[in-house]
């Protein structure tokens, strides 16, 4: 179990660090917002396809060499970070961390579920191993701070290393039970991965940069998701025509996995907002992970609590009694967030970040168990296209949420600075009289009054994009809010909807013949 916990903070904070200390990598690295996003891209392009391949690498070299092989690359790769001099071999470095740390969330989740007898796999090991998963982001931003005042950028490495070696002596020293070997692959698999792998990448990296490059502004955003289309679609194409598919593509499409497909997919897009929603305001009013550490340790202990409470109470049947209640957390959680004004300090979200980091933690682990039942029910051939199911969904969708919520952001501040703008001019006394006062700053350093006015001015243009920016994540709030109401009234509807039919099912047959 402890191995497991190491093998996810491994990951995630590889996956994290980089995420979480943007402004700062770029600083050290001398590159542009725009080119600092490439580091999350590179990242991501390779990792979000590269389990898809690894299931059947699994199966048919062993699990035992594929945990031992795969922790040694992941080693080897963070070293290379202490080899990055430029911002051409950190986007190299990148792309080769996302290749290496594929293999170490399905790792984490074995260990866990190793640790418990098969009764309490689904239930308690699963909770527990998915709430692994969740820790990583808050922890990263945790403990950045004091790993970039020791270090600079290459603190965060040495962490990384020293996380990765430790969780190397645990992967060696306690081999996971390996299941007989079986030859699964194909040359043909190899062939459809490299459609899929491509496909994938190309969304990834579209929806990682689109909101920096605007999506309808750099043509080269529309060529590259057209490719991504097309690769996935040869990749169907070759998938249906097979008598041992990479994936079960009428499955995959069959009711009952779309909808646990878009069950996920929305759940990840939502939670995406204490990612980006609360980090990304206080970024806008000035704040730096250093002044909002007690803020990120109250959501690592939320997210651990809500795990735990979920390993205990988590029962098969009970899963839309505890979905009820996360969506519900959620959506008081972003509704409280959504009332926020310029004055909003980390301490007024304490609370509301708790409540949907606890209802986060609740969410994944019943939607997983249940799939993972499924999946078996079908037959053990299903239990890979599931497990492709479950990542990519969560892969993807943490990128579209990221993508959707940066781009909604960033049209309403629009929208917000032109209604504000429109109500401030000159000739109205009170905006005079403001930019008379913030100019007065300047009194001492320039004595031309057309200057202090331009000064002035400036200084309440900034003021405004301020507020602008408050009122927009204050939507986004509001949005989650609303998406997760709409969610929760959905699967309300959904138990009714069964409960009236079962009544009506049991009242037909209980009448005489």
């Amino acid at each position: 179990m402890l191995t497991s916990v190491l093998l996810a903070v491994t990951q995630g904070f590889g996956m994290n660090m980089v995420t979480a200390n943007l402004p700062q990598i770029q600083g050290s690295l001398g590159a542009t917002t725009n080119e600092a996003a490439w580091l999350v891209a590179a990242y991501m392009a390779p990792n979000v396809s590269l389990g898809l391949l690894l299931v059947k690498v699994r199966a048919q070299f062993g699990l035992r060499n594929f945990a031992e092989i795969s922790i040694v690359v992941f080693a080897v790769v963070a070293l290379l970070n202490f080899q990055v001099s430029d911002f051409s071999s950190a986007l190299l470095v990148r792309f080769v961390s996302g290749v290496a740390a594929a293999p170490l969330s399905t790792l984490a989740l074995l260990y866990m579920l190793e640790a418990f007898p098969p009764e309490r796999k689904l239930t308690v090991g699963m909770s527990l191993a998915l709430t692994n998963t969740a820790i990583g982001a808050p922890l990263a931003r945790l403990i950045s701070p004091e790993l970039l005042d020791l270090n600079g950028r290459h603190g965060l490495t040495a962490f990384e290393l020293g996380l990765a070696l430790v969780a190397f002596c645990g992967v060696y020293l306690l081999p996971l039970t390996s299941a007989p070997r079986v030859k699964v692959l194909e040359p043909m698999d190899f062939v459809s991965y490299a459609f899929i792998a491509l496909g994938l990448g190309s969304f990834a990296v579209v929806l990682a940069l689109g909101r920096f490059y605007w999506w309808f502004e750099a043509p080269w955003l529309g060529m590259l998701s057209a490719l991504g289309i097309f690769c996935v679609m040869v990749c169907v194409v070759i998938e249906l025509n097979r008598a041992n598919p990479l994936l079960d593509i009428r499955w995959l499409l069959s009711p009952a996995v779309l909808h646990f497909a878009g069950v996920l997919l929305l759940f990840r897009v939502v939670l995406t907002e204490q990612a980006t929603g609360a980090p990304g305001f206080f970024q806008a009013l000035g704040f730096l992970n250093d002044q909002m550490t007690v803020l990120y340790g109250i959501i690592l202990l939320a997210t651990i609590t809500g795990g735990l409470v979920c390993a205990a109470v988590l029962q098969p049947g009970r899963e839309p009694q505890i979905h009820i209640v996360a969506l519900g957390l959620i959506a008081v959680g972003a509704f409280l967030d959504g009332h926020a004004t310029n004055l909003t300090r980390p301490e007024q979200m304490f609370a509301s970040q708790a409540m949907i980091a606890f209802g986060a933690a609740l969410f994944l682990p019943p939607a997983m168990a249940a799939g993972f039942r499924a999946a078996l029910a079908k037959g053990t051939n299903y239990l890979l296209s599931f497990v492709i199911t479950f990542l990519t969904t969560q892969l993807l969708g943490s990128l579209l949420g990221s993508a959707i919520f940066g781009t909604f952001v960033t049209v309403r501040e629009k929208f917000h600075s032109n209604i504000l703008a429109e109500h401030l001019t000159l000739s109205d006394p009170l905006v005079a009289q403001r930019i008379s006062q913030l100019g007065a700053a300047y009194s001492r350093a320039l004595t031309d009054r057309t200057l202090l006015n331009a000064e002035g001015v400036a200084l309440l243009g900034q003021q405004v994009t301020r507020e602008a920016n408050v009122l927009a994540y204050n939507d986004l709030f509001l949005l989650v809010s609303a998406l997760s109401a709409t969610a929760l009234c959905l699967l309300l509807l959904q138990m009714a909807w069964r409960a009236l039919r079962d009544r009506i099912g049991s009242h037909f047959s209980d009448q005489p013949a």
